[in-house]
């Protein structure tokens, strides 16, 4: 098939630190090349891929001195509708924006939604776009939207050689992601410190998040129990996660996927994540960790982290979350909606599509 991945520009596909949405838009364009179809990534140019590159900006947006995202993410969509029937289907990992430009194209689109689904403002303009074919990343997900045009659910996958799991349990706890408050990075400190555990914490800040760190969060570093490492690559990840002994989980938010569950899971190390959005259907709890409601349940789970089998955690991997699972999902999905809309070839520089671009 002939494909067009289209990725936010925020981060490089894959990201060179922290960034899910564009780590998993990268496993899946070179699984698809991988199995031979025609992959074209429109991502920031400092992506790095076997598929054919479109670039819709120099580098990362959050590398740059960039004051106007939309700017540059209005370019690469105007690259994406000049070569839109140069394609069989477009795939678009950015959220709604290209949603009034491509609602009448006589071509197969899908939207894949990264995000949280909760915020009151996207209600109505996903009610407004109902006929956009949708995937959801999670069932939990799709919750706040309700009756929309959700095509498929696709968990995501990692390459099955990306993480080499460490059979025996560490003597830390981790927490790796964001610091941010819905991660509740304070509350994977209190648990450590309950649990008479020590926590490695690797994370990014945001600007956004820069105050909440200051005062919130640093001052709970003082502890010796407590590392705070700061934001890792990925090639850093596997003995961050594989050398623990459980990876904390303790979000405070409707999450939609939580691709670091699998990571650990990967590496063979379980997750203690608490009861809230995605979580139950990633986790298998009591096989590759332990689900948890509240601060004392989880403290709990630590003591009884060591007792569950590290090649049974990345078992459940290897059977729910590789990239070869998710790839063949998006491939059937690709297929019906191929099959269901007819193909047109117009002039993709007339006056109907320029129009609709400047809309």
């Amino acid at each position: 098939m002939r494909i067009a991945q289209i990725a936010p520009l925020f981060e490089s596909v894959p990201p060179k630190m922290y960034g899910g949405t564009e780590r998993v838009v990268s496993y899946l364009t070179e699984e698809l090349v991988r199995q031979g179809h025609e992959v074209t990534l429109f991502a920031s140019g400092d992506s790095v891929t076997s598929a054919r590159l479109e670039s819709g900006c120099k580098e990362a947006l959050r590398l740059s001195n960039c004051a106007d995202p939309l700017a540059h993410h209005t370019v690469m969509l105007d690259k994406v509708l000049e070569q839109a029937y140069d394609f069989d289907i477009l795939h678009f990992h950015t959220d709604y924006s290209h949603f009034p430009a491509t609602r009448n194209l006589q071509l197969p689109t899908i939207t894949t939604l990264h995000g949280r689904l909760d915020l009151p403002d996207l209600a109505p303009l996903y009610r407004h776009f109902s006929r956009q074919p949708l995937v959801s990343i999670s069932q939990a997900q799709r919750q706040p939207l309700g009756n929309v045009n959700w095509v498929g659910n696709v968990y995501h996958g990692l390459p099955v050689n990306l993480y080499t799991p460490r059979h025996n349990p560490g003597e830390y706890l981790a927490f790796l992601g964001r610091i941010s408050p819905e991660k509740r990075p304070d509350r994977a400190i209190q648990i450590a410190q309950k649990a008479g555990m020590k926590l490695k914490m690797a994370a990014k800040i945001d600007p956004v998040d820069r105050q909440y760190f200051e005062t919130t969060i640093r001052p709970l570093l003082n502890g010796p129990h407590v590392e705070f490492i700061g934001e890792i690559n990925e090639s850093q990840k596997n003995d961050f996660l594989g050398n623990a002994l459980a990876y904390l989980f303790p979000i405070d938010w409707p999450e939609p996927f939580g691709l670091t569950m699998i990571e650990a899971m990967g590496c063979g190390t379980p997750t203690i994540a608490f009861r809230c959005g995605s979580v139950p259907e990633v986790i298998e709890n009591g096989v590759s960790g332990f689900i948890v409601k509240n601060e004392e349940e989880a403290v709990d789970a630590v003591k009884r982290a060591a007792s569950l089998n590290r090649a049974r955690v990345r078992a459940s991997f290897d059977r729910r979350f590789t990239v070869c699972r998710m790839a063949k999902a998006y491939l059937s999905l690709y297929e019906s909606l191929v099959h269901d809309v007819p193909l047109a070839s117009p002039d993709v520089h007339s006056m109907e599509l320029s129009s609709t671009v400047a809309s």
